[in-house]
């Protein structure tokens, strides 16, 4: 029989990157109408998240094909 691949999810190639830990994410909120967030609303928004350990198997299985 043959064996058949497991196709990556493109949009979660795009949003998660797999870390030692899990996987890191971009956080929402920082892509517009930025003039009305305070800048320590904006600063804090600027780093990187790591997912939650509940959404952890879901995003591996999507990331399955890498």
């Amino acid at each position: 029989m043959s064996k058949n691949k497991i196709k990556t999810k493109s949009g979660a190639r795009k949003r998660f990157k797999a870390t030692a830990n899990g996987f890191k994410h971009k956080q929402s909120h920082r892509s517009h109408i930025l003039t009305k967030k305070s800048p320590k609303r904006k600063r804090q928004l600027r780093n990187m998240k790591q997912v939650a350990a509940a959404d952890q198997p879901l995003i591996k299985r999507m990331l399955a094909g890498l």
